[in-house]
């Protein structure tokens, strides 16, 4: 299994994310979604493993700059275009385990999460 890492390749937390992968020895591709854009197909299917609040990143600079009319009553529907169309709203690291799963975030739970994929 080749993981994939979906993130900003100026994001300090992708960056960490990707120095670990690297130390741990796991197989890994990195996805810049600025850079390389992400369809709205993957943000569905991210959206569906982690649920759409879980994925959008309120946060974010970018969310903050939206007009008001875009963040007001968002649904899975409107979350889901936005992230498209906007990559930097998508909470980031996200891994791509394959038939493991998706996880979130860097933190402990997530680095269990991609050591156990990568043993499978």
């Amino acid at each position: 299994m080749v993981l994939t890492v979906y993130g900003l390749k100026n994001c300090d937390t992708c960056r960490k994310a990707l120095k670990w992968l690297e130390s741990e020895g796991i197989a890994h591709r990195f996805h810049d979604v600025r850079a390389d854009g992400i369809g709205a197909a993957d943000v569905k299917r991210f959206a569906k493993a982690v649920g759409w609040e879980t994925l959008l990143n309120k946060a974010s600079t970018t969310w903050r700059s939206l007009p008001d009319s875009d963040k007001h009553e968002v649904t899975e529907t409107s979350a889901v275009k936005l992230m498209a169309s906007h990559p930097a709203l998508i909470k980031r690291p996200v891994f791509d385990m394959g038939s493991a799963g998706i996880a979130i975030g860097f933190r402990d739970t997530q680095k269990a999460q991609l050591k156990k994929a990568a043993r499978k």
